[in-house]
């Protein structure tokens, strides 16, 4: 499966802070001057292949312009985060990171990434409003260029659904009917499983029905984890899980990977990386797949959430921002970069002209009798919503573990489990020191 998929933030973070907003201002490459003479930068990022897609720059634009490009390849999630955060207060971070989307306002709050709005160009245009939004935190500044991203796809055995006479549902509504309709014929087969082991793909189901979880007016945060579109999306999965309409088992383990590889369970709700996950977990049942877009609360919308992806940001430690905001945007919007990302890393681009193009002109081997893939994957990926995280989703996911794990497996109340989550992270933002409005 993808890097992106199951990343957290460090439970740990430094506490900071803030100044007059709660986002503070970076660093910006206002600040930057023009580099004259040969400039070396480091990059560190966790994707495979990523010295391969660099050595593209250094042989092309970058010998040109005088700006080397170095790799230095490090561990992903919690542990970078860390080690960024470590680097930053010891002022010697690295000119470049690949930072996650849910990682960025940490980074922004701690001060370690800059605002390089002024040296992007035209790179807005590139992506969808969604996808941009995430690097941009709803502020006009830019703190990070989009690199890969995580649509939420609807994950079907198009046969089974046949043998089933089931019809691929549209609106979550008709999803709960297909669960039972499928219980009452299969008794033994499930439509899917509510997996408390990944907090993302719940963020991403919360993100898709309106969600907002952090927001922010002034010097205060606002956290509205248990808002009502959460509350909803908790109530929907938690009443299927209770009345045993769908399974309530983890992924990710033998048990879950046999019951996809066996027809027990017929449908997955993923992300646009899925059929790496499925070649391996389920590999029996190669070509008996499709994918559709997700269901939607209500007919008349068309959204879609996101379930991982990744940036690449400028720390405010580098003396070269400008020279380092320019090879950023070449890495997420040159069409070649773009395609050697997607061979050497296994990247879905952020970019939209990318999503059709390259790499992704036929469909995955997995889903070889679905041709038109990643054509539908690129209409999906322009819907997706915009996200609001905040400056400690390590502990709101941790909650989540936790709380959701003990829900699911009792099959209670699922938005008891969301009060303690939301409590958890309010109190521990308080404890960092942020401004928290009620």
């Amino acid at each position: 499966m993808p890097h992106t998929k199951r990343r957290r933030l460090v439970t740990t973070v430094v506490a900071v802070s803030l100044g007059a907003t709660a986002l503070a201002a970076c660093g910006s490459s206002d600040d930057s001057k023009a580099d004259s003479g040969p400039v070396s930068l480091t990059y560190w990022a966790w994707a495979p292949g990523m010295d391969k897609v660099v050595d593209l720059w250094n042989k092309g634009e970058g010998k040109q312009d005088q700006i080397t490009v170095t790799v230095k390849k490090q561990a992903s999630g919690d542990t970078l985060v860390t080690k960024i955060l470590t680097a930053h207060k010891a002022k010697n971070g690295p000119d470049l990171v690949q930072a996650e989307y849910q990682a960025l306002p940490t980074l922004v709050s701690n001060d370690a990434v800059a605002d390089i709005s002024k040296n992007v160009g035209d790179a807005k245009s590139k992506f969808a409003d969604g996808v941009w939004q995430q690097v941009t935190l709803g502020t006009d500044a830019v703190y990070a260029v989009p690199q890969d991203i995580g649509p939420m796809m609807f994950y079907y055995r198009a046969d089974l659904f046949k043998k089933y006479g089931l019809t691929v549902p549209t609106t979550w509504d008709e999803f709960a009917s297909t669960a039972r309709a499928l219980k009452k014929k299969a008794p033994d087969t499930d439509l899917t499983t509510f997996s408390a082991n990944d907090s993302g793909l719940f963020a991403g189901l919360a993100q898709q029905a309106g969600a907002k979880w952090w927001t922010t007016s002034g010097d205060k945060w606002k956290v509205a984890i248990n808002d009502a579109a959460t509350q909803k999306v908790a109530k929907f999965w938690g009443g299927l899980v209770k009345e045993g309409a769908i399974d309530n088992q983890p992924m990710y383990t033998p048990a879950w990977n046999k019951a996809l590889n066996t027809g027990k369970q017929i449908a997955w709700v993923s992300a646009v990386w899925a059929p790496g996950t499925l070649t391996t977990a389920a590999p029996d049942t190669k070509g008996k797949w499709a994918m559709a877009p997700l269901p939607q609360w209500s007919a008349s919308e068309d959204v879609t959430g996101s379930w991982g992806g990744s940036s690449t940001a400028v720390t405010t430690d580098s003396k070269h921002q400008e020279a380092a905001a320019k090879f950023a945007a070449w890495l997420n919007t040159d069409g070649d970069a773009l395609n050697a990302l997607a061979k050497e890393s296994g990247i879905y681009p952020a970019s939209s002209s990318a999503q059709l193009s390259g790499a992704f002109s036929n469909p995955p081997e997995y889903f070889s009798n679905q041709a038109d893939f990643y054509t539908e994957a690129a209409k999906i990926a322009k819907t997706t919503a915009p996200s609001a995280w905040g400056p400690n989703v390590n502990v709101a996911y941790t909650s989540f573990n936790d709380a959701f794990g003990t829900a699911a497996k009792n099959k209670s109340d699922f938005v008891t489990a969301l009060n303690t989550m939301q409590d958890a992270t309010v109190a521990d933002m308080k404890k960092q020191g942020f401004e928290v409005s009620q």
